[in-house]
């Protein structure tokens, strides 16, 4: 088995490995040709013929791992073509075969089973979802949750109809951002995004009228805004504003998060002074000259991500990294030491470790990094963020502060 890190073949040590999380899935590659190693000596090779049966074809394969995973290797392919079509959005992990199972390149970085597979059972939700719709039917943000539920599967929404952990609340259909990567909104004809936007602004009584009975019965409640179905929620930031008050008004259960851009600090600021406990920043890259070429932001800046959070842990509220990883980029030491000052300068309390959703070569073509950076590996990355940060906490999903 291979794995690949910046274009470059490595063969993963069996303690980069890990038995397949149930709940992941495993994907051909499309004029991808897979590529293994030397048994003996650990050369890299390509596999052009499928070796069982003459004439039947041969594709690379890929594993898209279940939450709270984060990948070591991404799959290691060679394209058949100069550009092969782009592979749509998913994380693409190195994964082999071995004693009847798969094994996968990474490991578990949170132990929360809040999206585990063995905790959902479909009928149940099912049940619990359809209930709960037909009591709201005035409430378009709790139907259109439903579909998330039913149609996509969200584990967010599914917990929310489940009555537990953490319940999503999308508000926003626009974005100032126009990342490559989007998952609810691409031009026709671009890479399709794997789930649909939500298309319209729900009102703040219908948001509070949510949030308010699952942050009051919910186990380690949270509500969160910015979700995979919306665009960018500070756009709707006076709406918010007026939905946490009428959520604190009734209640000062659990936690009240923010995942966003973080590209408006005024809309930050005044959403922490209103009640917002907690923001989840996300980035790439702790570098402007990657940062932007990703995300194309439209009437805001970098600078303006870190401005935000300073304005969140200036007012004394928790503060996330939603750091999207991507092995071969993350790893390398130019990108280690950027994002260590950041750490230094803005003092946030979590990263979030989750794998970037986006074909790996597009990607790097796409920030033009260059082919012989150095890198660490992801998790010596680890070990060194570990002893450098001690008190920062790593993990995939948003806390309960309570």
């Amino acid at each position: 088995m291979a794995g690949m890190s910046n274009g470059h073949y490595f063969q993963p040590r069996l303690e980069d490995l890990i038995a397949l999380p149930e709940g992941s899935e495993v994907f051909l590659l499309p004029r991808r040709l897979p590529v293994g190693c030397d048994r003996r000596t650990g050369e890299p090779l390509l596999l052009e013929e499928n070796p069982f049966q003459q004439n039947g074809g041969i594709q690379a394969v890929a594993a898209f791992m279940a939450p709270a995973h984060t990948a070591v290797f991404n799959a290691a392919y060679r394209s058949e073509t100069k550009q092969p079509p782009p592979l749509p959005l998913f994380a693409y992990s190195a994964v082999g075969w071995h004693e009847g199972r798969f094994w996968v390149a990474g490991f578990r970085c949170d132990e929360d089973i809040r999206q585990d597979a063995s905790q959902f059972d479909q009928r149940r939700i099912d049940h619990r979802t359809r209930a709960r719709l037909k009591a709201h039917t005035d409430n378009r943000l709790i139907q259109h949750l439903g579909k998330c539920c039913l149609t996509y599967c969200c584990p967010a929404a599914r917990n929310y109809f489940l009555g537990r952990w953490e319940a999503p609340l999308p508000t926003s259909p626009h974005c100032n951002a126009r990342c490559v990567g989007c998952i609810s909104l691409h031009p026709s004809g671009c890479c399709p995004s794997t789930q649909e936007r939500i298309r319209f602004v729900p009102t703040a009584a219908e948001i509070s009228e949510m949030a308010i009975a699952h942050l009051d019965h919910a186990e380690r409640p949270i509500v969160s805004f910015g979700q995979g179905c919306e665009g960018e929620p500070l756009l709707q930031a006076d709406t918010i504003g007026q939905a946490i008050a009428r959520i604190r008004r009734a209640t000062s259960r659990g936690t009240i998060n923010l995942n966003s851009n973080a590209s408006l600090p005024d809309k930050v600021a005044l959403l922490a002074e209103t009640g917002l406990d907690s923001l989840r920043v996300s980035i790439n890259s702790a570098r402007k000259k990657y940062y932007t070429p990703y995300y194309r932001p439209n009437g805001y800046t970098f600078a303006d991500v870190k401005r935000s959070i300073k304005a969140m842990k200036d007012a004394g509220k928790f503060v996330s990294l939603n750091y999207f990883i991507q092995p071969g980029f993350t790893d390398s030491f130019s990108e280690f030491e950027s994002l260590s000052s950041l750490i230094d300068k803005y003092s946030p309390d979590l990263i979030q470790l989750r794998n970037l959703n986006m074909d790996p070569q597009w990607y790097l073509s796409t920030i033009n990094f260059p082919g012989d950076e150095k890198t660490m590996g992801m998790r010596k990355w680890l070990e060194a963020l570990r002893k450098r940060f001690p008190r920062l906490q790593y993990g995939y999903y948003n806390p309960s502060l309570g």
